[in-house]
């Protein structure tokens, strides 16, 4: 359980960004993962007002505002389009729907949770974070950041070719995955992100080209072993370093068989 002494509802980027500053002052977001915790919390600072509950769209690029609900995304028509309906599959199996009209992209992104299936599936695309004093940044250097007191703005992807898949293994629907898994095609370069290792969402490159002439059945395994022995797996309750690295090998079989049929 945790104590909210004051609760505000910001009127600006600004306005949020030095009230966040204060020490045990925290941005709620969705509050589905801050209420789990325990302590007091000065000032909850809510963006609610701040217009960031819109997924824009132009020939460039999609930009998500932080405010947008996992549900949201999962029904977005024109980014699941573009995504091969990869966003659809990585968010619609969290909780359930009431958690997902709640829950936003922002305090997921922000959260870089081990188990996160959106950190996962935005890591394998052309995907940007801008942050209100940071500017714009890769995702993929975002994850890999120590947490501080900046907010995100928006989150970007990029229109450019991709092919994308994901999947990942619950012990039942609606549980925290045992591994996830995307594998994309992204401007003619593959790429493999894991998430729920059980630690944060580790992205690979295929810097050995291994893809770059199509997928054969010889191609595909050279890759899925390439994926297999560049992201290590570890133990936890929901499943042993062996179990996982073997659904990472099948996961990203089969997102690569997906990959083929996709035109």
């Amino acid at each position: 359980m945790f104590t909210i002494q004051k609760y505000v509802r910001a009127q600006s980027l600004e306005e949020a960004y030095e009230l966040n500053q204060g020490k045990n002052n925290r941005i709620v977001a969705g509050m589905l993962w801050l209420r789990l915790g325990k302590g007091r919390v000065n000032t909850a600072i809510d963006l609610t007002d701040l217009g960031l509950n819109t997924i824009e769209e132009d020939d460039e690029k999609f930009s998500i505002g932080a405010m947008v609900s996992l549900r949201s995304l999962e029904q977005h028509e024109s980014l699941n389009s573009y995504t091969n309906n990869a966003v659809c599959n990585a968010v619609k199996d969290i909780v359930g729907v009431q958690f997902r009209n709640l829950a936003t992209i922002g305090g997921s992104i922000w959260g870089r949770f081990g188990f996160s299936d959106v950190l996962t599936v935005f890591l394998a695309m052309d995907s940007y974070v801008e942050l209100y004093k940071g500017g714009i940044i890769p995702l993929s250097e975002f994850a890999t950041m120590k947490k501080d007191k900046d907010i995100i703005v928006r989150i970007i992807v990029k229109k450019i070719p991709l092919k994308i898949a994901y999947r990942a293994m619950r012990a039942q629907r609606t549980d925290f995955p045992v591994l996830a898994c995307a594998t994309s095609i992204v401007d003619g370069k593959a790429r493999a992100v894991v998430g729920a290792r059980p630690a944060r969402a580790k992205l690979i490159m295929d810097d050995k080209d291994i893809l770059t002439s199509g997928i054969s059945e010889e191609s595909k395994n050279t890759f899925v072993e390439y994926v297999a022995n560049n992201i290590p797996t570890s133990s936890n309750l929901r499943g042993s370093a062996e179990y996982r690295t073997h659904l990472l090998k099948v996961l990203t079989s089969r997102n690569l068989t997906e990959l083929e049929e996709i035109k």
